[in-house]
């Protein structure tokens, strides 16, 4: 067996690991920091205190907290631009996925000549960067420990850009920063880090045995503590673990990519403007179901790390209750159980299968079943029927 496994150098864990911002910047001896973030999570007084202990250790900060959601190009080249012009040393994201992701690309941008329209792909960004910090306020994507920053091009088309360059310095994970997220949004980036876990276990190429300890361990946590966080947002224990698994499933995933799932949650956000989590909750488990067959024995192993007590029997019924607890987890969150309810029609299939498909050579390929265009066109009927299983 061979295979490369690459992650984040550094990571810092635990309630209140954001106030020390300050200290870890002191080992770049910072002069001028630039802060990428959204104005909502700012606005919640999520960067206050970084701020604060960035200004008290004497280091000129910069804020950019125009972060959109999906990460727009023209953002990133806009915050790129700034952090030119203004000199900035270091980078430092507070917030979601779409900031992480950003301020990864801001980092690489400001030090090369680089454009971002030519690093597109796998392995394209191969310069510098400034010194990076990540501090996730979302237990879900897991950016801070992958190697990968997710763009919408301005005609609304969702592309990577892969490279160990655009892994961190350090990810800082603190939990409180995570105890306000809505139960909606705690639902629906949980449910894209069980996604990130289950891709990363029963991918077809690049599986290998680091990524599925860390996402049979992600999946036991993540599994264990949503229903928590999403009835009691204020559970700093359960925010620890959804957010600890996030992390291990990001590891997982970076290493042994996502599929079809991710595949097909795309199109969703492009075409409709459905925020990542909530477009990977409504087709997750019609893609389980699709992959049964050839994935089986894979979803056999997960039975009993998603459900405590479960009692093994054979693949083909320990299969059917994996996808059946995956389905009661969503069901319990509040995901809807049609694409009806995202405003998707019997008219619109064709162009999320065409969109989907777009992705072939990236994520479909990991796929352990292989899908060709009536495959998924079919998987996004049933999803917009209600109707995982037979």
């Amino acid at each position: 067996m061979a295979f490369t496994f690459q992650t984040t150098p550094n990571i810092r864990f635990g309630a209140g690991a954001s106030s020390e911002i300050a200290d870890l910047l002191k080992g770049y001896k910072a002069a001028h920091v630039l802060l990428v973030t959204g104005n909502n999570v700012r606005a919640a007084g999520l960067t206050r205190k970084a701020e604060a202990a960035i200004a008290e250790a004497g280091i000129a900060l910069t804020v950019f907290d125009g972060v959109l959601a999906d990460a727009p190009s023209h953002v990133i080249e806009a915050a790129a631009e700034i952090c030119r012009e203004c000199g900035v040393d270091v980078v430092v994201a507070i917030g979601g996925g779409s900031a992480m992701d950003t301020a990864k690309l801001v980092a690489y941008l400001a030090k090369t000549s680089d454009k971002l329209d030519d690093i597109y792909g796998v392995g394209r960004a191969t310069g510098d960067r400034l010194p990076l910090l990540l501090v996730p306020t979302t237990a879900g994507t897991g950016s801070e420990v992958t190697l990968t920053s997710i763009v919408k091009t301005p005609t609304n088309e969702k592309k990577a850009v892969i490279s160990p360059r655009l892994l961190p310095d350090w990810a800082i994970l603190d939990p409180v920063l995570t105890l306000g997220l809505p139960p909606h949004l705690t639902a629906q980036t949980g449910i894209d880090a069980m996604a990130h876990a289950i891709e990363a276990y029963t991918g077809k190429i690049k599986k290998n045995p680091i990524s599925d300890q860390l996402a049979l361990k992600a999946l036991a946590l993540l599994s264990a503590n949503l229903r928590k966080v999403y009835t009691d947002g204020s559970n700093l224990e359960a925010r620890s673990e959804m957010l600890l698994g996030s992390m291990l499933a990001g590891m997982a995933f970076a290493n042994s990519p996502v599929a079809a799932v991710h595949a097909l949650a795309y199109p969703i956000g492009e075409v409709f403007d459905v925020g990542h989590g909530l477009s990977i909750a409504l087709v997750l488990p019609y893609v389980l179901e699709f992959n049964r067959p050839a994935a089986e024995a894979l979803y056999a192993e997960l039975s009993d790390v998603i459900q405590p007590g479960y009692r093994r029997q054979s693949d083909a019924v320990d299969a059917a209750a994996f996808i059946a607890e995956i389905e009661a987890i969503c069901r319990d969150c509040g995901v809807p159980g049609s694409l009806s309810a995202v405003g998707i029609g019997e008219g619109d299939l064709s162009k999320l299968a065409e969109g989907a498909m777009k992705h072939e050579e990236r994520l479909l390929v990991n796929n352990p079943r292989e899908l060709d265009y009536d495959q998924v066109r079919e998987i996004y009927a049933k999803a917009l029927a209600g109707v995982s299983r037979p």
